[in-house]
């Protein structure tokens, strides 16, 4: 005991450790996809955060570390806001149904090592075991494993019998399983919020239409009714936490645009009336166009029900039309993928999608999964660009992102809040 309080006090004369200092030569520099590229520049970490951005290739002062990608196109972290760390495609449903919590968060562990791999240092889990995003988040806030910030909802919010509710199973088992995350009725929907705050979630999710994969044939238009979206939103907002609606439907979708959410994940049937609903209340998009990549491969291999099969059929046939409704009438489009329904680290291909289906050019593209998801997230003062002051949250690719955006599918160097992976 005597050796521990020594040690202690020792620590405590000789003061807080010094700031690590990093320097980074890059060849190439694209700060905030809004404005040109930046050539050689050499970068200064100190203590976790960018110091500063100077043009040329600096020498690093003495005891600082020095990494070289003169030869790469270094890049602000990649933000991904939709993905399911816990969960993974394929396999019976049923079995995913009974995984326990402990082996959820085992397989967030790998898949968030595997998305920071990929290049997205922050991710917002919208879906998971009723702790397992909060633990998973806590971790990699803590540096217990290598993972991206993870901002976390837990499991979605669901009417009963509904997307995000436990189905198909008798009665006493749908009781074990249930996530205990149902509402019906405005008072209900409000107090359920606010434990979901009480427990650790720092942003809202409810699934305000039916879903695609469930296994409920209830169809993809509105679940909830407009005083339970606007309960559940209205008390989010109370108490500082924004909202994701899951909606395909284009009456859902409007509904929620209209209740105040924050952003639609899918907006899949979209029309014109739910996209102006989304212009006049500030909603932004979330289209999640690999979820369909994930949809075209589990029915190319079998893999769903027949009851899921037919809405996935009737989804892929809309593929990318939100995105260009959205675009044309001001619509913020910001990028997520809804990893779990495809393999986790193919986030990247996102982009070519965007691209290819959504009409965007490689810089709005980029945008939307830097500039434009830090803003959704409330945190663009301290991620989504290369900045004094910000997160030392930053990546490297080979080439130009700019002028060929599926580069962003190999990413060979990253960091995450001023920790290199190695």
């Amino acid at each position: 005991m005597l050796a521990r309080l020594l040690a202690l006090l020792l620590l405590l004369v000789a003061g807080p450790a010094a700031a690590e200092t990093i320097v980074i030569h890059a060849g190439r520099v694209i700060a905030d996809p809004a404005r040109p590229a930046l050539g050689p520049s050499t970068i200064t970490v100190v203590d976790g955060r960018i110091q500063g951005i100077a043009p040329g290739l600096n020498p690093a002062p003495q005891g600082a570390r020095l990494i070289d990608l003169r030869s790469k196109t270094v890049l602000p972290g990649l933000i991904d806001m939709h993905v399911h760390l816990s969960g993974n495609p394929g396999g019976d449903y049923r079995d995913e149904a009974v995984d326990s919590d402990d082996y959820a968060v085992v397989m967030g562990v790998r898949n968030a090592i595997t998305t920071l791999r990929a290049g997205f240092t922050t991710v917002r889990d919208l879906g998971s075991g009723p702790q397992v995003g909060f633990a998973l988040s806590r971790g990699t806030r803590e540096g217990l494993f290598p993972g991206p910030r993870i901002v976390a909802s837990g499991p979605a919010i669901s009417i009963i019998g509904g997307h995000g509710d436990v189905s198909g199973f008798r009665p006493d088992v749908i009781e074990a399983l249930s996530a205990n995350n149902t509402c019906t009725g405005p008072v209900e929907c409000a107090a359920l919020v606010r434990r979901k705050a009480r427990e650790g979630a720092q942003v809202i999710k409810f699934t305000a239409t039916g879903g695609v994969l469930s296994q409920q044939g209830a169809g993809l238009e509105a679940h909830f009714t407009p005083e339970e979206m606007r309960a559940i939103v209205v008390t989010a907002h109370s108490l500082g936490l924004k909202v994701a609606a899951h909606a395909h439907g284009a009456r859902g979708i409007e509904a929620a645009a209209r209740a105040g959410v924050d952003s639609i994940e899918h907006g899949t049937f979209a029309d014109a009336a739910a996209i102006r609903a989304m212009r006049e209340n500030g909603t932004a998009l979330v289209p999640t166009l690999m979820a369909f990549t994930g949809v075209r491969e589990g029915l190319a291999r079998n893999a769903f029900t027949p009851t899921v099969a037919v809405k996935a059929r009737e989804a892929l046939e809309h593929l990318g039309e939100a995105v260009r409704l959205a675009r044309a009438a001001g619509v913020p489009v910001v990028f997520g993928t809804d990893a779990a329904v495809y393999p986790h680290g193919r986030n990247g291909e996102e982009f070519a999608q965007l691209v290819r289906y959504g009409g965007m050019s490689p810089a709005e593209a980029i945008a939307s999964a830097t500039t434009g998801a830090a803003r959704l997230l409330g945190l663009e003062n301290e991620i989504g660009r290369i900045a004094p002051g910000l997160s030392a949250d930053l990546i490297a690719v080979e080439g130009d992102p700019l002028t060929d955006v599926t580069r962003l599918e190999h990413v060979d160097f990253v960091m995450v809040r001023g920790r290199t992976l190695e």
